[in-house]
């Protein structure tokens, strides 16, 4: 039986398997490969990581947990939990069980594509969610950003650090009198109409295709889909959730447990705040040293 399994092999769960693994603590892994990031060309805002493809840091992450032998990183999918603490069961998608006395799920989120012709194809390249991750790159260029509701609102608030140009594509939304004034203040130009097409140019230019017949050219599009958990094994587990201006995420409490006694959970998952390679890896690190620290005698 294993100490820890971890589900999701992504920044949070090889997080919380290398502080595991130092504690030399009894780890398995199970990732399918597929992280959230795995569309952008760059990852930022990772301290001694800044400007390097996501994959090639996962990859390297790997790498260096192999020198522990008491990690193993396995490409499997979980099917389904079982148990309680101390006495946890996975079924993995070929048929394989594994038994744990701690769980971590950090299985992470996938962002739910409108119905745009060419949002997906666009996606983490023209198309982004996150200043954060993509900002200084395009800084002073004219961004676009398509209104999703109440909290887009706070994001033409941010992106002022990053640049004075900005279009707001209401994509059917209806913007309050109040919102408006205040986007006709901050010199935000407005254009009303459904998206039907989003058309990559040259670079990161993308031109806007509206149900009105307008064509708007932006050097970047923001937009901040709904997400979901890639899986429902919290659903099964009956784990407490919070709604988010996203989705849902896994309740947990300082220390990264869930409802249950002996289940953690990080990144997306459980993240309620905002996606972040950086944030994503800590909570990781905090939810192994947690589940490592209740097993002490």
């Amino acid at each position: 039986m294993d100490d820890v399994i971890i589900i999701g092999g992504s920044f949070a769960g090889l997080a919380a398997a290398l502080q595991l693994g130092r504690a030399r603590r009894k780890v398995t892994v199970l990732d399918t490969g597929l992280p959230r990031n795995r569309f952008a060309g760059h990852s930022h805002g990772l301290l001694g990581h800044d400007h390097k493809p996501p994959l090639e840091i996962l990859a390297e992450a790997r790498r260096q947990l192999e020198r522990y032998p008491t990690i193993q990183l396995v490409n499997a999918r979980a099917e389904s939990i079982s148990g309680s603490i101390d006495n946890f069961s996975v079924l993995t998608h070929d048929g394989k069980t594994m038994g744990a006395r701690r769980l971590i799920l950090s299985y992470g989120v996938v962002d739910q594509m409108p119905n745009i012709s060419g949002f997906a194809e666009n996606w983490g390249a023209s198309i982004v969610p996150c200043p954060y991750c993509d900002g200084f790159e395009v800084a002073e260029q004219h961004w676009g950003l398509v209104w999703s509701g109440p909290k887009s609102h706070n994001y033409v608030r941010l992106y002022h650090d990053w640049t004075s140009t900005l279009t707001v594509f209401t994509n059917g939304h209806e913007i309050s009198a109040d919102v408006l004034v205040d986007l006709e203040r901050r010199n935000v130009n407005v254009v009303e109409g459904q998206i039907t097409e989003i058309v990559h140019n040259e670079g990161r230019t993308v031109t806007v295709c509206l149900d009105n017949h307008q064509n708007v050219m932006v050097d970047i599009l923001f937009a901040h889909p709904d997400t979901k958990p890639s899986t429902g094994l919290h659903e099964t587990l009956g784990l407490a959730t919070i709604n988010t201006p996203f989705g849902i995420a896994i309740k947990v409490d300082e220390r990264r447990e869930t409802s249950m006694p002996g289940i953690y959970a990080a990144g997306d998952l459980a993240n309620a705040l905002m996606a972040s390679v950086t944030v994503a890896s800590s909570q990781g690190a905090l939810a192994g040293i947690s589940a490592q620290q209740s097993m002490l005698v």
